[in-house]
């Protein structure tokens, strides 16, 4: 991963953080796909899928979350609650989209 994202997926999980979620894990992999962050708000799981954009043209970051990549992220969240036994943990997705200077929190996105 480059090291801008990084530095953004750190800076969703500050600002989340400060909204008041606790982090639960980061990068998580599988063949399906990647989890970025996934966070615990009260008993809700949230897989947060975080974009970052220089700047806004061309949609913006959120415009990058797409149906195919909501498709690929639903599998990996379903085979992590698999490995973690928690197959009927309320759960949700949410979206991070950071252009330039601007952080937009899109909960239940998808």
């Amino acid at each position: 991963m480059h090291q801008r994202g990084k530095d953004a997926e750190q800076q969703a999980c500050r600002f989340l953080q400060a909204q008041g979620l606790s982090p639960v894990a980061q990068n998580v992999q599988c063949r399906f796909g990647e989890l970025d962050l996934i966070m615990r708000q009260g008993d809700t799981l949230v897989f947060v899928e975080v974009k970052y954009r220089r700047h806004g043209g061309f949609g913006g970051a959120a415009s990058a979350v797409t149906p195919h990549k909501q498709h690929k992220l639903r599998l990996t969240a379903n085979w992590y609650l698999q490995q973690q036994g928690m197959s009927d943990c309320p759960c949700r997705f949410d979206v991070l989209a950071i252009d330039g200077d601007t952080t937009n929190w899109i909960q239940n996105a998808f």
